[in-house]
C-alpha cells in the first residue's frame, strides 16, 4: 500500500483503529501522557498510519490492557510491515519503528527533567529514579520481554557467589540485514552511541533508534554530563552515565571526583568506570563515561583480609579484597582525603614494575613508550556516611604465549569468554555470549544420551561445537553420556560457573598463591601506615 490512506469501513483500517486505541489507552494508564494528550497523541498515530478515524468507543480500562507496550505493538508493526511503511521486515526495520511509535507517546526532554527534579524535591532521588526507570520500560526503551530471556544462575567459589548470565536481549541479525549493512556508506552523526545527539534520532539499520529515549542532565566536577539507562540491562537500574562531550575515557583524579559527586547525588546507587586501555577497558574507548545502578554486585560484598591505615591520612582505611582479580578498597568518610590516596595509589600503579610478578608499566613499540597499568574504579557511598572506593588493578601487556593478554582470559577458556572484561564482569556478573544457549543445549543432549558423542565430528572444524571439543571430551569422561536433564543442567552451569572464575583469576594481576600475595603486599606496602 506505500502508506496510502486505508479505506474507513475495511476490517483492516477498524483493526488497525483499535490496535492504535489500545496503544494509546496503555500510554495513558501508564503515565506516560495525560487525559490531556489523548486526542493528540492519538491522532499522530492516525496519521503516520493513514487512518481517518479512531475507532468508536471508550479507551479500554488498565484491566483490559498487558502491563508491556509489546504485545500491543505487534499489529501495528504488522501494519507498518504492510503499508510499506517500513522498507523490509526484519527485526532491525521493525525496532527502528516501535521506537518512532513510542516517541509518539515521550514526555519533551525538559519536561522528562522537570518531572525527574520534582519528585526528587517531593520524596528523595530514589523514588525520582524509580519513576524514571518505569518510563523507560513502559516506552519500551528497556525492552524487558528480551531482557527476560536471559538465563541467570549464581555459582559459589572460594571467593564468594558469582552472577552469570547468557545473553539473549540483544537478537542476532539475520543474513538479509547482514549484508545491508555492508552496503551501507558510513555516517558520522551521531558521533557513537553515548553522544546526547542520539535523543530523538531516528536510527538507521546501522545505529538504533532514539526517538523513545530519555536523558537527565548532571553536574560532574562542574561539567555537564548525562544519565540514562542502558536499553539492554544487565542489572537492575542498569545506568550510563556519560559526558556532554565526545572525548576519550581517561582514569585520573578528575574521574574519582566526578564518581564521588555521582553518589553524593545518587547514594542508592553504585558508579564505577571501565578501564582506559584497550583489552582491559570496555567496548567504547573514545567517549568518557561510567556504568552505575542499584545493584549489590559479589565484589561489594567480598571480605577486605585486612584493614590498614593510609599513611599519609589515617582517616582512609585500605585492604586487599578478597577477589580473584586485584582489588584495593578503601573506605573513609572524608572525601578529600579518599581523592588524595586514591589519586596517589593511580599515579604509583601507572608507573610501577614487578619483574618478579610479570608486571612490567611500559613497554617500547617502534620507538614509542606504551603505557600498560591503569585501574578499573568503583564507588559507592556507605548508609554510615563514607565513601568507599575499589581501585581494580589492571595491566594490558601481551606475549608471545598470550596474544590477546597476559591478564586476560586465556585461550582455554576462549569457548566460554573471550571478550575483554570490563566493570560489569570484574565486579562478578558475566555477561556470556548468546550463542552458549544453543551450544550447551546441544552439549546437555550429549551427556543425558540424547545425541549420540561422536568425537571425531566434533574435532571437525565447521562442527558447531568444535571449540568446546576439549571441554566436552573431560564432561563426558567425568559424568558420562547417561545423566538427567536436570543433574546435566546443573552440572553445566557448575563447570560454566568454574570457567568464569577462572576468567576473572587471569584477568587478575596478583594471583592468589603465596607469590601473588607477597607481591600484592608488595605494592600495597608503598601506600600503609608502618
Amino acid at each position: 500500500m506505500n502508506g496510502s490512506t486505508t479505506t474507513p469501513e475495511s476490517t483492516e483500517e477498524r483493526e488497525l483503529a483499535g490496535a492504535i486505541q489500545k496503544l494509546t489507552a496503555f500510554a495513558l494508564h501508564q503515565g506516560l501522557i495525560d487525559s490531556l494528550d489523548v486526542d493528540d497523541a492519538r491522532n499522530r498515530l492516525l496519521d503516520l498510519y493513514g487512518v481517518k478515524e479512531p475507532a468508536e468507543g471508550e479507551l479500554p480500562s488498565a484491566e483490559e490492557l498487558p502491563d508491556s507496550p509489546v504485545p500491543l505493538l505487534e499489529p501495528l508493526l504488522d501494519a507498518a510491515a504492510a503499508q510499506g511503511l517500513v522498507p523490509d521486515d526484519t527485526l532491525t526495520y521493525r525496532d527502528l519503528f516501535d521506537a518512532r511509535i513510542m516517541g509518539l507517546f515521550m514526555p519533551r526532554p525538559s519536561e522528562t527533567n522537570r518531572r525527574f527534579r520534582e519528585l526528587t524535591a517531593e520524596g528523595g532521588v530514589a523514588r525520582a529514579t524509580d519513576w524514571f526507570y518505569k518510563l523507560n520500560i513502559d516506552s519500551n526503551y528497556i525492552r524487558m520481554d528480551r531482557i527476560k530471556k536471559n538465563g541467570y544462575w549464581k555459582h559459589r567459589t572460594p571467593d564468594g557467589e558469582l552472577e552469570i548470565t547468557v545473553n539473549l536481549s540483544k537478537p542476532e541479525k539475520d543474513p538479509r540485514e547482514i549484508a545491508l549493512l555492508k552496503s551501507l556508506p558510513q555516517s558520522h552523526y551521531p558521533k557513537c552511541l553515548l553522544c546526547k545527539e542520539n535523543v530523538g534520532y531516528a536510527g538507521r539499520p546501522d545505529h538504533p533508534a532514539r526517538q523513545n529515549l530519555r536523558i537527565l542532565p548532571l553536574t560532574l566536577q562542574g561539567e555537564d554530563w548525562f544519565f540514562q539507562y542502558s536499553p539492554y540491562v544487565y542489572y537492575n537500574e542498569h545506568s550510563i552515565v556519560f559526558c556532554g562531550e565526545h572525548i576519550p575515557m581517561k582514569i585520573s583524579l578528575a574521574t574519582f571526583s566526578r564518581l564521588l559527586d555521582f553518589v553524593e547525588q545518587f547514594p542508592h546507587y553504585f558508579i564505577g568506570s571501565n578501564a582506559d586501555l584497550p583489552i582491559v577497558g570496555g567496548s567504547i574507548l573514545n567517549h568518557d563515561h561510567f556504568q552505575a545502578g542499584r545493584h549489590v554486585f559479589p565484589m561489594e560484598t567480598a571480605p577486605v583480609t585486612e584493614w590498614r591505615e593510609y599513611g599519609k591520612h589515617p582517616e582512609v582505611s585500605l585492604g586487599i579484597v578478597q577477589w580473584p582479580m586485584s582489588v584495593l578498597r578503601l573506605r573513609s568518610s572524608n572525601r578529600q582525603a579518599m581523592l588524595d590516596a586514591a589519586s596517589a595509589i593511580l599515579a604509583d600503579w601507572r608507573g610501577y614494575s614487578d619483574p618478579a610478578a610479570d608486571i612490567f608499566s611500559f613497554s617500547e613499540k617502534d620507538g614509542a613508550r606504551v603505557e600498560h597499568n591503569t585501574i578499573t574504579p568503583i564507588a559507592r557511598f556507605k548508609d554510615n556516611g563514607a565513601y568507599e572506593l575499589d581501585l581494580v588493578l589492571r595491566n594490558n601487556r601481551t606475549s608471545d604465549e598470550h596474544p590477546d593478554g597476559i591478564f586476560h582470559p586465556h585461550k582455554e577458556l576462549h569457548h566460554i569468554k573471550k571478550e575483554n572484561i570490563g566493570l560489569i564482569e570484574v565486579m562478578g556478573l558475566a555477561v556470556l555470549p548468546g550463542r552458549l544457549q544453543d551450544e550447551l543445549s546441544r552439549i546437555s543432549d550429549i551427556l543425558t544420551g540424547k545425541t549420540p558423542y561422536d568425537e571425531a565430528a566434533i574435532a571437525d572444524a565447521d562442527h558447531p561445537l568444535n571449540k568446546h571439543a576439549d571441554w566436552i571430551s573431560t564432561l563426558v569422561d567425568r559424568y558420562g553420556t547417561d545423566g538427567s536433564e536436570q543433574a546435566v543442567s546443573l552440572l553445566l552451569q557448575a563447570d560454566v560457573g568454574d570457567i568464569f572464575y577462572a576468567v576473572l583469576q587471569d584477568a587478575g594481576v596478583y594471583k592468589s598463591d603465596e607469590e601473588g600475595r607477597a607481591a600484592f603486599e608488595r605494592f600495597l606496602a608503598r601506600f600503609v601506615k608502618a
